[in-house]
C-alpha cells in the first residue's frame, strides 16, 4: 500500500499548541523543533524568568514525550544525573536505579552551576545516546533532546562549561526580553486567561518525522558553504578577514559544519521543502557557531562578542548558486522508511 510522504504539518500543530503557553520566543521554539528533527541538543542562554523551562515542558506535553528537569547545583554528583547501583537487601544483590536523564526531553537547568565532573556525566548520553552504569549499558529513549540553560548575569557559584561539552550542543540560542505587547499577554495568561497545550502526536510519530527529515536533499554546494564558514573561524584570512585572527584562539571544530548541514536539512523540512537551500544553513550558522569559538585574551579584554565575529564571517562568505542543482519537487525520491 502506497503512502504519501510525511510533511511538517504535525510540527506546525505542535508549535501552535506550545504557543498557547509560550508568548513570543519564536526563535527559541523553532530551534527546539529543529534540534528535535536533527537529533541535536540545545544550549539556551538568558536571564531568569524568560520561560525557558516552560517552553520545553510545553513541547514535551505537545509531543507526548516524557519530561524531566534536573536542577544543577554545586553539590550535585554524577549519580544524581545518570543513576547508580543500589543494594537490595531482599535479594542480596545490586540493582540499577536509572537517573532523570532517561526521558525524551531533559532540561538541565542552570547547567553552569554544577562542577565539571557532573557536567561531563552528560557527555556520553548526549553524544552516544547511552549511559554506562557499572558494567551495564542503557540506551537513551528515542527521541532524545537535552536542553541546557545557563544564566549569563551571575558568576558566583558557577563553573564555565568545558569546551568538550559545549561542542556537543548543536546550537546555542540566546533568549531576550519580550516586547511590551508580548509581556502584557504573558501577565494576562498567568491570571488564567490561556489554554494548556494539547498532545498532538506521540514519540513514535516524531521518530518517523525525523526519518523524513533525513531524506531531505542537500546539495554539495551547501556542504561546501558550511565548510567555508567553519573554516573561516579557524583561519579568517581564508574568507578575506585576516584582522580577525588576533581575536580567535581556537575556531570551530568540524562538528560545527556537520551540525550546520544537519540543522539546515531539518529546517528545510520544517519549512515544507524536500530540499535544502543555502539560506537554511545561513539562518542557523550563528546559533551553530557562537559557542564554539575560543576568543583570545585581546578579544576578552575588549569585550568582543563572539556573535560579532561570526556575523562578519557569515557576511564574508557568499551564498552558493545552486539553483540549477535543486531537484524537482515532483521527482524527489523518498526513502521507504519515511513513508
Amino acid at each position: 500500500m502506497d503512502h504519501a510522504p510525511l510533511t511538517a504539518r504535525p510540527l506546525e500543530q505542535t508549535l501552535y499548541e506550545v504557543k498557547k503557553t509560550i508568548v513570543g520566543q519564536d526563535e527559541l521554539l523553532q530551534k527546539m523543533i529543529v534540534a528535535l528533527l536533527a537529533r541535536g541538543h540545545l544550549l539556551v542562554e538568558g536571564v531568569p524568568g524568560l520561560a525557558k523551562t516552560l517552553a520545553i515542558k510545553a513541547l514535551a506535553e505537545a509531543i507526548g514525550g516524557a519530561f524531566q528537569r534536573i536542577q544543577f547545583t554545586p553539590d550535585l554528583v554524577p549519580a544524581d544525573v545518570i543513576g547508580t547501583r543500589i543494594y537490595n537487601q531482599k535479594t542480596g544483590g545490586f540493582e540499577v536505579s536509572l537517573g532523570p536523564v532517561f526521558a525524551n526531553l531533559v532540561l538541565a537547568d542552570e547547567i553552569n552551576r554544577a562542577p565539571a565532573k557532573v557536567q561531563s556525566a552528560l557527555l556520553e548520553v548526549m553524544q552516544e545516546r547511552q549511559v554506562t552504569i557499572g558494567r551495564e549499558t542503557f540506551p537513551a529513549p528515542e527521541p532524545f533532546l537535552v536542553m541546557a540553560t545557563q544564566n549569563p548575569i551571575e558568576s558566583e557559584g558557577t563553573y564555565p562549561l568545558p569546551e568538550a561539552q559545549v561542542d556537543r550542543f548543536m546550537m546555542k540560542v540566546r533568549v531576550g526580553y519580550p516586547s511590551a505587547p508580548e509581556e502584557f499577554v504573558v501577565v494576562e495568561r498567568m491570571l488564567g486567561f490561556g489554554d494548556a497545550p494539547q498532545r498532538v502526536m506521540d514519540p513514535e510519530q516524531l521518530a518517523r518525522l525525523q526519518k523524513a527529515a533525513d531524506a531531505v536533499y542537500v546539495d554539495p554546494g551547501i556542504i561546501q558553504y558550511a565548510v567555508r564558514i567553519a573554516g573561516g573561524t579557524r583561519n579568517p584570512a581564508l574568507v578575506g578577514l585576516p584582522d580577525l585572527a588576533r581575536l580567535i584562539t581556537f575556531g570551530a571544530s568540524p562538528r560545527a559544519s556537520i551540525n550546520m548541514v544537519l540543522a539546515a536539512r531539518a529546517l528545510a523540512f520544517l519549512r515544507g521543502r524536500e530540499y535544502a537551500v543555502p539560506e537554511d544553513a545561513r539562518d542557523l550558522a550563528l546559533d551553530v557557531l557562537r559557542h564554539r569559538l575560543v576568543l583570545s585574551y585581546e578579544a576578552l579584554a575588549d569585550n568582543i562578542d563572539p556573535d560579532d565575529i561570526v556575523r562578519a564571517i557569515i557576511a564574508a562568505v557568499p551564498l552558493p548558486d545552486i539553483q540549477a542543482n535543486v531537484p524537482d519537487r515532483e521527482n524527489v525520491q523518498w526513502h521507504p522508511s519515511t513513508r
